[in-house]
């Protein structure tokens, strides 16, 4: 044998034997990223996890990546047929490497052109390297043989392990389309509003045709070679017989016709709940660990969180407070001091602070060599002028997708104009067994991110009272007992009349709960001692935030969050046990296991009977005479209702929390900042701005028959009780000066610092007297055309859209 031939096959020998050293190297995990069998028997591609409501509708979902599985038989055969006839003719004759292609290639290289080789399984083994941390296709030639070969040798693993059919399920899961959406389900959710298994053969090729390039074949951004590469895909399913020559033609000539609805978590069910549990399950994730050790990932490992949101009850909920929220705005924004700008003359400071915060300042403030001064320069002169924005603005209270305008302000303006936007919080809840049904967290999450259930803390008002009115009845005070309505004094503190101007007589202490006066309630804590009162909250209601020994407590001082209150109140409907509000109702691994259940915690405050007398006082809150009457005669509730409003100094916030004996709910509304707020006491009082959001929710409860709530359930009377409870509301307390005729009998609460009897005929005149002459007032500004040139813009309140702008 002449040496040259004897090097040559020495070479080709040599070099086999490497190629199979590197193979066996790379199968025994010596070098390359090649994943372990278990790894391969139970391919852990990044899953979503997914929030269900308690019908198990998906309300939302946490993820890195989005990707959802589904089984063989939930994707269409035109899908599979379509994937087959294009990326991998030869699928079920194959071991998982199709050497007629693999040998193919180094022709096609000699000849110039480019040609795939890899099969399905190939690409299901590239995609599962990359969901292992391998990363995706490498670049550089010596680490991209290296992965070629793990693909080989991982695919024949593949090919042994599973069947064509758990091959094909496998790789439609992990495959991309783009857009952050990974996997058929998605994708076919995404681009066609369908389930895969309802696609049809347009729809399936042209979602197969993406898998050659994501961005080049997206429908959305390149419809022209979308449509010609969905097409290719046609032809190849007629050249492997899954459609005849006619059929392929025929779907051919249709276009692509797409009904996008990519996933917006801004958007959708509860997003400020979805949002509170991310933070929560993020806390579970790090103190539960997986069967490899590892802790879990709310963004990679699939898991299933069952929640106890009602998806009606929450729809009904985001109905009432944008409904509400909608009308309110436009008298708020009509205020002089809120439509004039002078609010911001006294908080300067404040409105500074504000335009730090924004990107366009940071921007400023970064630029390179930029000096103090000229910082100062540049933010005024950008920041006073008209720039087109898109801005919050209601428009609709039944999809909030489109409650914003294009429209031009200036940025100084803008920020003055969305600070005005009235904030509302709203939870309902089981008061027995503590779940939670609906979760409102403000008015719009794209805008306005902060959670008013479970995140704020405001002065809560007169909704603080009845827990004072309750540690009255465990210190032997009788609903009945006559109380002075008369000045008190409490070391310096002097209160010497009610907000409205009464003073003198007495009244039940049942009556003072239900017209919420001020002088009885500071009375009472005198009376009883503030010391043992803020001891009896602390050590029995346990609020999260100590409540200090204040005499002011009595009327409602203290910050907290509505979810707090609400868990607080649960003691009253609840035959005296405080139920912590439950959400939760279990948690699954991404293969359908249970990872843990949670259940609500409760625990005994008062005893029954106490719990069944304050039902029966709050109820006269919601009856004739009492703070919280328009429930009967303007939105015409029946049944059994209790509950308690609440106002905060010069109308800061307004409260509503009441109950029925199968629902427990509570609004709050305002705005973040406390120097915004109502100049009337007739619009920022609870009764109109947290009651209103209580009684349409309630309203669509009690309507669709299907949620089981009825007027007819009564608050079960305790076995201690031979009787029903007889409340005297008897008072000889004479309104203040301010009120000429209390009309029909109905007391309006102010709360906070003092209440207000409100005589509504003459409240709703004074409103429309304003109106008129806020209208005379604009139609004489029309009348001048006197602005000279330069004068700066000034905010309009709502924005108007900009010509051709909004939706």
């Amino acid at each position: 044998m002449k040496k040259s031939v004897k090097i040559l096959w020495l070479t080709v020998l040599g070099g086999l034997g490497l190629f199979l050293i590197i193979l066996l190297l790379i199968n025994f995990r010596i070098i390359g990223n090649m994943p372990s069998m278990e790894e391969l028997e139970n391919p852990r591609a990044a899953l979503a996890s997914e929030v269900l409501a308690d019908d198990g509708t998906v309300m939302g979902k946490y993820y890195q990546v989005d990707r959802s599985n589904v089984e063989y038989n939930d994707i269409s055969k035109n899908v599979i047929n379509a994937l087959i006839a294009t990326e991998d003719e030869r699928f079920y004759s194959h071991s998982g490497i199709d050497a007629r292609s693999t040998m193919a290639i180094p022709f096609y290289l000699l000849v110039g052109k480019k040609r795939g080789s890899s099969t399905i399984t190939q690409q299901l083994a590239l995609n599962l390297q990359a969901d292992n941390g391998a990363g995706m296709r490498a670049s550089n030639p010596i680490k991209r043989a290296f992965q070629k070969l793990t693909e080989w040798v991982i695919a024949v693993k593949l090919e042994r392990n599973f069947t064509k059919e758990e091959i094909i399920t496998l790789y439609l899961n992990t495959v991309a389309f783009g857009d952050n959406v990974y996997g058929i389900e998605n994708g076919a959710r995404t681009f066609f509003s369908k389930d895969p298994s309802r696609l049809s053969v347009e729809e399936a090729a042209t979602l197969v045709g993406m898998l050659k390039g994501v961005t080049l074949y997206n429908p959305r951004r390149n419809p022209y070679e979308a449509l010609k590469r969905r097409n290719t895909v046609l032809d190849q399913m007629v050249k492997n017989n899954y459609l005849t020559a006619a059929e392929g033609e025929k779907t051919k000539s249709l276009p692509i016709v797409l009904r996008y609805n990519k996933i917006d978590h801004n958007k959708g069910l509860a997003p400020y709940f979805r949002e509170v549990l991310r933070g929560e399950l993020k806390t579970w994730c790090a103190n539960h660990k997986k069967a490899d050790g590892s802790n879990y990932n709310l963004y990679r490992d699939g898991l299933k969180i069952y929640t106890t949101i009602n998806p009606r009850m929450q729809i009904y909920a985001e109905e009432a407070v944008m409904h509400h929220l909608k009308d309110l705005q436009k008298v708020f924004y009509q205020q002089n001091d809120i439509k004039s700008g002078s609010v911001w003359k006294k908080w300067s400071a404040q409105l500074d602070s504000f335009v730090v915060q924004t990107e366009r300042y940071q921007i400023i403030k970064n630029t390179p060599d930029i000096t103090d001064d000229q910082i100062k320069e540049e933010v005024k002169k950008q920041f006073n002028t008209p720039t087109k924005m898109k801005v919050f603005s209601w428009k609709s209270f039944t999809d909030p997708s489109v409650n914003e305008i294009d429209t031009v302000m200036t940025p100084i303006d803008s920020i003055k104009y969305m600070r005005a936007v009235l904030q509302a919080g709203f939870m309902a809840m089981d008061p027995i067994n503590g779940e939670v049904k609906a979760w409102v967290g403000g008015p719009d999450f794209r805008y306005f991110k902060n959670d008013h259930v479970y995140k704020t803390r405001r002065q809560v008002g007169s909704t603080f009272k009845p827990f004072l009115y309750c540690f009255a009845l465990i210190n032997g005070i009788s609903p009945n007992t006559m109380l002075p309505n008369e000045p008190v004094t409490i070391g310096n503190w002097t209160i010497s009349r009610n907000s409205e101007g009464s003073v003198g007589g007495t009244i039940s202490m049942a009556g003072a709960l239900a017209k919420s006066l001020n002088l009885v309630s500071v009375y009472l804590i005198k009376t009883l001692n503030p010391k043992a009162f803020a001891n009896f909250v602390n050590s029995e209601i346990k609020f999260s935030t100590k409540i200090e020994p204040y005499p002011s407590i009595a009327l409602g001082v203290s910050e907290i969050s509505l979810y707090e209150m609400l868990q607080a109140y649960t003691m009253f409907p609840g035959r005296g046990m405080i139920t912590k509000p439950t959400y939760i109702t279990r948690i699954e691994d991404r293969y359908g296991n249970i990872l843990e259940t949670f259940a609500s915690e409760k625990r005994e405050v008062i005893n029954e009977t106490n719990a069944y007398t304050m039902v029966k006082m709050m109820e006269g809150v919601t009856t004739s005479g009492g703070t919280g009457a328009r429930l009967r005669f303007r939105y015409n509730l029946q049944g059994e209702i209790a509950g308690k409003t609440g106002t905060t100094n010069d109308n800061t916030d307004g409260w509503f929390i009441g109950y029925t004996p199968q629902l427990l709910a509570g609004a709050w509304v305002g705005c973040d900042n406390n120097y915004l707020r109502f100049s009337s006491t007739a619009m920022g009082q609870g009764a109109n701005t947290g009651l209103p959001i209580w009684a349409y929710f309630y309203q669509k409860v009690l309507q669709d028959k299907s949620l089981g709530y009825d007027t007819k359930t009564t608050f079960p009377i305790p076995a201690s009780l031979h009787d029903d409870i007889f409340l005297n509301y008897e008072t000889n307390v004479q309104p203040g000066a301010e009120v000429e005729n209390a009309g029909n009998g109905t007391v309006e609460d102010y709360g906070g610092y003092g209440d207000e009897v409100i005589d509504v005929k003459k409240a709703e005149a004074e409103a429309d007297k304003e109106a008129k002459a806020r209208e005379e007032k604009e139609k004489k500004e029309k009348e001048k055309d006197t602005k000279p040139a330069g004068t700066e813009p000034k905010a309009q309140y709502p924005p108007k859209p900009k010509p051709g702008g909004g939706q």
